[in-house]
């Protein structure tokens, strides 16, 4: 460990940024692989009926899409030294951000109106799983971007906010339904395993867990453990429940 420090300290800081960069390009880069190939491998499976699907579900994808390419794509811009084009396309992303947030909370109470969920779903869990995790994914975006003049923590919360796409992609990959209980858990643990190749590549580059990777953390567990009590809450599951006799 201290081999490595002793030649990380012979770098330029030019090259050390070019390095650290480097990794958060391909880390965008494989975590929007994994959303895609979840989503993919689900419709190839035939879990999936195109024609049934409702307009705005495949206009929420294509948002979600756009927002993947996207976290990618800056990530390269700031890679090539970019800056301006990052920071002109940043507010566009912003406003992205937006429009995924009310189509996504818009597809989760027409999802659970016209009982267009997994059947392993109460009422009550699909309504709190979308609600909360929209919210979370907002309030993580509008954070990332107050904090954009301080890099190493913008960075991060931008990832931090794509990681939790990762619970419907992992939602796909899983056997929810023989996990019953345990399935939320169990993606919990692998969004959190993301997190910990985030925190050893903090290790390696400054010395220890940056404040944002610990943050990221708390984030997503406590989005979990959201969903669960607000799922569980009578005056909610009264709510979920008037929703779906709605339709």
């Amino acid at each position: 460990m201290g081999a490595e420090r002793n030649n990380n300290q012979t770098m330029s800081p030019a090259m050390e940024y070019a390095l650290d960069q480097r990794f958060f390009v391909r880390f965008a880069i494989i975590l929007a692989a994994v959303i895609i190939f979840s989503f993919a491998q689900f419709s190839m499976r035939g879990m999936v009926n195109f024609q049934a699907v409702p307009l705005w579900v495949h206009l929420h994808g294509i948002l979600m899409l756009g927002w993947l390419g996207l976290i990618v794509a800056q990530n390269i811009l700031i890679q090539r030294g970019k800056t301006a084009l990052h920071r002109k396309i940043g507010w566009l992303g912003g406003v992205l951000a937006l429009i995924i947030s009310v189509s996504g909370l818009y597809t989760g109470y027409m999802a659970v109106q016209l009982q267009r969920f997994p059947p392993f779903f109460s009422n009550s869990y699909f309504l709190a799983l979308v609600l909360v995790e929209i919210l979370a994914f907002a309030a993580m975006v509008v954070w990332a971007i107050m904090l954009r003049r301080q890099t190493q923590w913008h960075r991060r919360i931008m990832i931090g906010a794509t990681l939790i796409v990762l619970e419907p992609a992992f939602g796909r990959l899983l056997p929810m339904p023989l996990l019953g209980d345990w399935g939320e858990w169990l993606i919990l643990l692998c969004q959190l395993g993301f997190v910990a190749v985030l925190a050893r590549h903090d290790r390696k580059t400054i010395g220890h867990i940056h404040p944002a990777t610990l943050a990221i953390g708390a984030i997503l567990t406590g989005v979990h453990v959201a969903v669960t009590g607000l799922s569980l809450f009578s005056p909610f599951q009264r709510i979920a429940e008037s929703i779906a006799g709605a339709g």
